[in-house]
């Protein structure tokens, strides 16, 4: 469960997403932005615990095996790894809206994105749904912290010390992605003898 929600937390990448949101919410007053990122990071709590749910239906209707999970997860891990360590131009750029943000692009995709919602679905058919739900609001109530003092944060680390954390957050997901390959790996030869 400790594993679940600390990968959740790296793939939700609040410290990667500080400079994001404080450039979609630049000219918002600042009592108004952290309702804004409250609200948002509700919304992005409940599509994660409904995926939580139908997670294991979809992989339970498509006969998806236990080591086919831990392997696909696995990679699927390693991929956002390495976007994380090595990311790209396009990537670092927000859209630019002169509305206030709603559901997207704050909460769906920049915290509840395809890559956390994938992690959950898959997890949701190693753990108990009770101890993924307490790894979601684990990892969400620290996602959330920080980017509530997101504004605090960039003014002391400042866009390298940002970049810096977001790397190491990308290697640290490195090794739990290719501890997952390699077990769903040993569970598939084991299944296969």
């Amino acid at each position: 469960m400790l594993s679940m929600a600390f990968s959740l937390f790296l793939l939700m990448d609040s410290i990667g997403n500080i400079p994001l949101f404080i450039s979609i919410l630049k000219g918002i007053p600042h009592q108004r932005q952290r309702q804004i990122i409250f609200r948002e990071m509700l919304i992005a709590l409940a599509i994660m615990i409904l995926f939580n749910y139908v997670g294991d239906f979809l992989l339970n209707a498509l006969q998806v095996t236990q080591y086919s999970v831990l392997i696909s997860g696995g990679i699927i891990l390693f991929l956002i790894a390495l976007k994380m360590i090595f990311p790209t131009k396009e990537s670092e750029q927000p859209s630019k809206d002169d509305k206030e943000p709603f559901i997207v692009p704050l909460a769906v995709p920049l915290v509840a994105g395809p890559a956390v919602l994938a992690a959950i679905m898959l997890y949701s058919r190693q753990e108990t749904s009770m101890s993924s739900v307490i790894a979601i609001v684990a990892a969400w109530i620290v996602t959330t912290l920080i980017l509530l003092s997101s504004t605090f944060l960039n003014k002391i680390m400042g866009p390298r010390g940002i970049l810096a954390c977001e790397r190491l957050m990308g290697l640290v997901l490195t090794m739990i992605a290719i501890q997952m390959f390699l077990e769903g790996l040993a569970q598939f030869l084991t299944s296969t003898h």
